[in-house]
């Protein structure tokens, strides 16, 4: 199977995952990028039973609309049942990089409020040590040398992300050849560089679940 065969295949078990679950009620969070639109092209045909989803980029939230889906700012609902999305890495404990979209603070907005976050991904995405793929982190303008400096000390080669803005008005470096053995330091480690608004990894609040693609179907795999 191909890579984009396998996002269809795991986007359909992510839909699979949670029809029977939906409730008049039921609020669902929705990611960003080419995985997380495969989702949201699965539920065009219960768009009527869906009453509110709450999106982590503009992007997203023009894509639900396209198909009649209601969105909302996160401030009007209550909570947000199930949270599904891509990620950019994840090792066996569910630990997460994101943010290859440049989408990663308010994707990890919303993940904090979720009932349940399912991740879905294809198999080039599971690794033992997080870290191959370079880590976002998400900047005030005015900090990004600062933080650049700060993320050098910690062993990293920061690189501005040049020509993106994210949906917040901020800049993004991506970390390379930093490999990520201990997620839950790191993560707030970087988040305690003045300047930096949040960072790609999702270790602290990992993925609950992860539906991952394979060449032998779609696995289902908790945090070992």
């Amino acid at each position: 199977m191909t890579q984009d065969e396998l996002k269809q295949a795991v986007a359909k078990a992510a839909f699979a995952y949670i029809e029977p679950r939906l409730e008049k009620d039921t609020v669902l969070g929705i990611g960003t990028g080419s995985t997380a639109n495969l989702f949201i092209d699965c539920l065009a045909p219960v768009s009527g039973r869906i009453s509110a989803t709450v999106a982590s980029s503009e992007s997203s939230a023009d894509r639900l609309r396209s198909h009649g889906i209601p969105v909302y700012d996160l401030n009007t609902v209550d909570q947000v049942d199930f949270y599904i999305d891509g990620a950019d890495e994840s090792n066996h404990a569910l630990q997460l990089i994101k943010g290859g979209g440049a989408a990663l603070t308010r994707e990890k907005i919303v993940t904090a409020v979720a009932g349940e976050f399912i991740c879905i991904a294809d198999e080039s995405k599971l690794v033992h040590t997080l870290g191959d793929f370079p880590l976002p982190v998400e900047v005030i303008p005015m900090a990004r040398s600062h933080v650049a400096r700060e993320l050098v000390k910690l062993g990293g080669s920061p690189v501005y992300r040049e020509g993106v803005v994210t949906d917040n008005g901020n800049v993004i470096l991506d970390v390379f050849n930093f490999p990520i053995p201990q997620p839950l330091a790191t993560e707030a480690a970087i988040n305690g560089i003045t300047g930096v608004v949040t960072n790609g990894l999702f270790a602290l609040k990992p993925a609950d679940v992860l539906l991952l693609g394979t060449a032998d179907g779609v696995k289902t795999l908790f945090a070992q």
